[in-house]
């Protein structure tokens, strides 16, 4: 009788302690910080939110979004563009330029919805740019699209290589004679395209197509915006490209032989 009451106590240990390892192992929501002064807004946005799974945190002000930042860990910033304390184009590019958020994926908000804002936008670092006012479905839908891209890749991904050039599809790295380069997840993607169908020319329509899914804007200037940035920090000199050639009237293609090899 005692050795049974005592088997029986192991196995509910057991189940308890295999809960708990499940429970560990289960994914964490993913964390998101809002930075809008608009209350109503960030509260029913906040709702929406976290009524699909997102822990959702805010911050009314530039300085409280700093202050959030720096205390806790986040995937993503959905960040409005005029807030009481500052400019959130200003507030974007200095994430840019801090090891710690450079690599963080930034929607911005703005009621501003003219092409050259976005373009402005996305030439100061953000991933993607959402016109006030929006319907909370697209902002869950762009959300979740940018938060996929930065799901790490499984082990065993190929680095492509092109002469000092490396692309490590695993580590979602790109380096250049060993060293990282500072290219945003949207541009990752964006150079990972080019540079998996090599001597190709690729058009702006298909290379919408090839990031199905990924919030581009339905304008020929954001595609634009986003090679800039990427030519600025892998070519020697990015006014005579060796690497991301144009090709007018056509579109983009990644050269085959790069540096001292010589184009193809």
């Amino acid at each position: 009788m005692l050795q049974t009451f005592d088997d029986s106590a192991a196995r509910l240990q057991a189940e308890q302690a295999a809960r708990q390892a499940a429970a560990a192992q289960r994914p964490m929501n993913p964390r998101l910080l809002l930075i809008d002064d608009d209350a109503r807004l960030t509260a029913m946005l906040g709702d929406y939110l976290s009524s699909a799974g997102f822990d959702v945190s805010f911050a009314g002000s530039l300085a409280q979004g700093r202050s959030e930042l720096e205390a806790g860990q986040y995937e993503l910033l959905v960040l409005d563009l005029m807030l009481p304390d500052g400019d959130g184009l200003e507030f974007c590019r200095q994430l840019r330029s801090d090891k710690r958020w450079r690599r963080l994926p930034v929607l911005m908000l703005s009621a501003r919805g003219e092409p050259m804002d976005r373009i402005l936008g996305l030439e100061l670092g953000a991933d993607d740019y959402l016109a006030k006012p929006f319907e909370p479905r697209e902002l869950q839908a762009r959300v979740k699209a940018l938060l996929r891209r930065t799901e790490p890749q499984a082990l065993g991904d190929e680095v492509l290589r092109f002469g000092r050039l490396e692309i490590d599809l695993a580590a979602r790295q790109v380096r250049l004679d060993g060293n990282v380069c500072d290219l945003t997840s949207h541009q990752f993607d964006l150079l990972v395209v080019l540079a998996q169908s090599p001597g190709r020319v690729l058009s702006r329509d298909q290379i919408m197509d090839a990031l199905k899914g990924h919030p581009l804007e339905a304008f020929d200037r954001s595609i634009d915006v986003h090679i800039s940035r990427i030519r600025s920090v892998i070519e020697d000199d990015a006014k005579n490209p060796r690497r991301v050639l144009t090709v007018r009237g056509a579109g983009y293609v990644f050269a085959r032989k790069q540096d001292a090899e010589g184009l193809e």
